[in-house]
């Protein structure tokens, strides 16, 4: 019996990927809770399982107490019982002796099944938090097993387990087919009452982040420092870097030998604008690179303090008149994504003051 139970316990540990102390450990537990169900559910049976050294082991561990004393037979051990195993038993001293399995009873055996399978469950759900937490705020690959055709959402295979990549967490006008490999961040991990809920997203900024850091070489050694990013996905993104190497041009890290390295990431990111500027400790230098494509004349700071530490600081930029637009950007797209860039409010006014109608 020991040799098939630790076979399928040794199996079970290679398919499921569960230690097998783990399960021993939880097999052990819906034992001893089914077998005190004829100790009238008296703390009185254990159960040791080494998967080890592969031993098993159920037995049953009572008090021995004196026969004028002797009151519950399923919590305790008379002197008289006590004589069938021991030859001097002694009130105070414990008796001890093992039990058979096979005797349990079929309701017994189905207790002990059942809670052998919700502990296979918890473990395999606590397998796949683990192993999703330990990727929480990073990338990983994922294999595209089901499309809804409905609301769009994606069912991704990732490692032993599988998540949802939401339509609203997906770049706009991308698509997938089963079978599909993808690149996915994991935004956020929750333990819920329901088993693990993943927050996996391709739109967030930190997708974008999480690439270059992939990608650059210079970002993964911390040489060169992505210092804000801000996104409208599908569309464009800017990115503000600094190097702490002087002799390192942190622009030319991230865009790689003619491109080769922004491009990978554009063509990831399915022909999405990436605008990568220097960060700078100076407001106005910092706002001016942030502008990009448009070229700034001046930036004026109007509220450097604010009473709300949630709110933006305030500033009006002067770019020339035939940079109005281009400064604004089509809906005002570069304007906000500079915005979200620096943590700044940015007014743009043309050079000779005049808006055009």
């Amino acid at each position: 019996m020991n040799k098939e139970f630790f076979e399928a316990v040794a199996l079970m540990e290679k398919e499921k990927g569960i230690s097998a102390d783990y399960l021993c450990e939880k097999i052990a537990d819906a034992i001893v809770k089914a077998a005190r169900k004829d100790y009238n559910g008296a703390d009185v049976v254990f159960c040791d399982i080494d998967a080890e050294k592969q031993t098993f082991r159920v037995y049953v561990k009572k008090p021995i107490v004196a026969e004028e004393d002797y009151v519950d037979p399923f919590a305790e051990a008379s002197v008289e019982e006590a004589k069938e195993y021991l030859e001097n038993p002694q009130p105070g001293e414990y008796l001890e002796y093992d039990l058979d399995t096979m005797k349990f009873g079929r309701i017994a055996a189905q207790t002990a099944k059942h809670v052998i399978r919700q502990g296979i469950k918890e473990a395999e759900r606590g397998q796949v938090i683990r192993e999703f937490q330990s990727k929480s705020q990073d990338l990983v690959n994922a294999k595209v097993s089901r499309i809804d055709p409905i609301n769009g959402n994606i069912t991704l295979e990732i490692g032993n387990g599988s998540a949802v990549l939401p339509r609203s967490e997906q770049i706009p006008g991308e698509t997938f087919t089963e079978g599909d490999l993808i690149k996915v961040y994991v935004v956020e991990v929750k333990d819920t009452d329901r088993g693990p809920r993943v927050m996996l997203s391709r739109s967030k900024a930190g997708f974008v982040k999480r690439l270059f850091e992939q990608e650059v070489p210079e970002i993964f050694d911390g040489i060169v420092t992505v210092n804000a990013i801000s996104r409208d996905a599908g569309s464009r993104t800017k990115m503000a870097v600094s190097s702490k190497e002087a002799e390192v041009d942190p622009i030319g890290a991230c865009i790689g030998q003619r491109g080769a390295r922004v491009n990978k990431i554009v063509e990831i990111l399915g022909g999405e604008k990436i605008d990568i500027v220097k960060y700078s400790d100076d407001p106005a230098e910092f706002i001016s690179a942030a502008l990009a494509p448009a070229d700034v004349l001046k930036v004026e700071i109007l509220d450097a303090e604010t009473e709300n530490p949630k709110a933006k600081k305030s500033c009006s930029v002067t770019v020339p008149d035939n940079q109005l637009s281009l400064a604004i950007g089509n809906k005002g797209q570069n304007a906000r994504l500079a915005a979200q860039l620096t943590g700044w409010n940015i007014d743009i006014k043309p050079e000779s003051g005049f808006y055009e109608g």
